[in-house]
């Protein structure tokens, strides 16, 4: 019997949070969730599911795009494959349709991990990233970070750089992501500064228009190996609390936990 999603009231969102949606792809092996979750998408969701050529990848796909489906379903009396989008110029999903609440959302996913990110009317974008991948991370910074970022990394303990690393590349995905517009903005034109105990803060040089004021980042580790962080474009010092919630789409979820912006 194919599972389906069970009735419940919509959750409600404050215009304060965020509500971060994470599960694990590769445990989910229940071939019952798997079919139903495949039946949730979309022709075309369905012919890029079939294009990946490693199975751990096809699953990485299915099980975050069912994710966003079944999420956003929590917000809104709409069946999970009623869901239609639109992309942006950079390719950036967005929700289409009439009369439905003003959310935003981002995915993102990596070996192990997916995350979905769920505002009300604000911009928002998550990173999270796999840090025991193998291949370059370190010697990246060079290329793709600002001087001051390179600097403050080169400044600490060989074996603390790579932690730092992605501090600042989760941070900077989440924040190319929540502006849509991905890679086209360059890395090294935007900077961020990390202090202890207080939130991340962003700076631009002058090349990249936009004001520091507006942004606020939260840092999220999911796993020992799984950081994560989430941008959100809302005026530095008014509160904001990202609820993280651990799932299993279609099967339960667990205990919810909350990180501060401040």
């Amino acid at each position: 019997m194919v599972p389906s999603p069970p009735f419940q009231p919509p959750l409600s969102l404050r215009p304060d949070e965020v509500h971060l949606w994470v599960v694990e792809p590769e445990r989910v092996s229940d071939p019952r969730l798997l079919s139903a979750y495949h039946a949730l998408l979309n022709a075309d969701e369905r012919e890029r599911h079939s294009r990946f050529r490693f199975e751990k990848h096809r699953q990485q796909f299915l099980v975050s795009h069912a994710l966003v489906r079944l999420t956003l379903s929590r917000y809104a009396p709409l069946p999970p494959q009623s869901w239609r989008f639109s992309a942006n110029a950079y390719g950036r999903p967005e929700i289409s349709g009439e009369g439905l609440p003003r959310l935003r959302f981002n995915l993102s996913h990596t070996d192990g991990m997916a995350v979905c990110a769920v505002a009300l009317d604000m911009d928002v974008g998550a990173d999270v990233e796999h840090s025991a991948r193998p291949g370059q991370t370190v010697e990246l910074a060079d290329s793709f970070f600002s001087p001051s970022e390179v600097a403050a990394l080169r400044t600490l303990p060989a074996e603390h750089q790579r932690e730092r690393f992605f501090d600042y590349w989760t941070l900077k995905e989440s924040y190319i992501k929540a502006r849509g517009a991905g890679l086209s903005l360059p890395l090294d034109q935007f900077a961020f500064h990390l202090e202890p105990g207080k939130p991340p803060r962003i700076s631009f040089d002058a090349r990249l228009v936009d004001d520091p004021e507006s942004w606020q980042f939260v840092q999220i580790r999911l796993s020992a190996e799984h950081p994560a962080a989430v941008a959100v474009r809302r005026a530095r010092g008014l509160p904001l609390t990202v609820r993280c919630q651990r799932t299993v789409p279609l099967a339960g979820d667990g205990p919810p936990w909350t990180v501060s912006a401040g």
